[in-house]
């Protein structure tokens, strides 16, 4: 039997790539008895007649699955930030970093409209969270739309993965698609005056190609919280944490009120930013107030 890969879900329909050829199928009965879902992203075997009257008849194995947005399969996760319009947000970022540390996946960190930087000040404040990241150990990209080093700088870093584009709404996401595929054309709206926020534009999941890779145009993570993550596992979501955290007196140390923490005393020499260590405070108390589930 053929196999291909999905790459977009839409209406009950699961549009599957075979090499040129692009096959409209829908999932087999038993995958709704069994309760399971084809993702868009998913490897799988198929059968068809022509390419509008496919089905889907097995799903090979996943290497992870994120379920708001419902991809699969993805190697990394390029998070748009922006420097301006919105500001800069490093405590959205960082919820945003440990679900997709959690996830086993790549983050890349993208601040876009680099370009729209007003002041001296505020390009000094948006360097300086760039250069905290990057010694979290994360690799960062400053970006405008309006220059061409954007196609030169991503293109090579998606190239035969699958990544998935998220953050802020009103970030340039979009925009950012459009450049490595203007002929996309993607639709792109500015922030909305009264919510002071982007305003979606995208609507499905959907696979786009670029260069040897593919990217994911998705609405957005829906969900911010920390379902299914515990308080010991935070530690491992903070890269700059984790690499410390052996050297803590107790096992198990949760950084927050035990004695001789090395990320503590990281936090005071200046080693991990004072914000970082406040936000990882912060998603503890919240992961510990969540209401268990029955």
């Amino acid at each position: 039997m053929p196999q291909g890969k999905i790459v977009k879900a839409l209406s009950g329909f699961y549009y599957v790539q075979d090499g040129e050829r692009m096959i409209q199928c829908r999932g087999r009965g038993i995958f709704r008895k069994n309760k399971i879902t084809p993702l868009v992203g998913d490897e799988v075997e198929y059968q068809a007649d022509n390419d509008q009257e496919g089905y889907i008849l097995e799903i090979f194995g996943r290497k992870n699955e994120l379920v708001r947005p419902p991809i699969c399969n993805v190697d990394q996760a390029i998070l748009v930030f922006s420097a301006v319009e919105p500001d800069f947000s490093p405590a959205l970022l960082d919820r945003f970093l440990v679900l997709i540390e959690a996830n086993d996946i790549e983050p890349i960190l993208v601040i876009s409209k680099a370009d729209l930087i007003p002041s001296e000040d505020i390009k000094e404040k948006v360097l300086s969270y760039a250069k905290d990241y990057q010694n979290a150990g994360y690799k960062v990209l400053l970006t405008s739309t309006v220059e061409s080093s954007v196609e030169h700088d991503l293109q090579p870093i998606l190239d035969n993965k699958i990544s998935v584009f998220a953050g802020q709404s009103g970030v340039g996401k979009s925009s950012l698609l459009n450049v490595l595929r203007p002929d996309l054309d993607l639709k792109t709206d500015d922030i909305s005056t009264h919510l002071g926020r982007g305003k979606h534009t995208t609507r499905h999941v959907e696979l786009i190609a670029a260069g040897s890779g593919f990217v994911a145009d998705t609405p957005g993570f829906s969900s911010l919280d920390f379902t299914g993550i515990e308080v010991e596992d935070l530690t491992y979501c903070f890269p700059e944490m984790k690499e410390r955290s052996g050297n803590c007196k107790f096992r198990g140390c949760t950084h927050v009120k035990e004695p001789k923490c090395a990320i503590k005393e990281a936090v005071d020499n200046g080693e991990i930013p004072q914000y970082r260590y406040e936000h990882y405070l912060t998603f503890v108390e919240e992961i510990k107030d969540r209401k268990p589930r029955y």
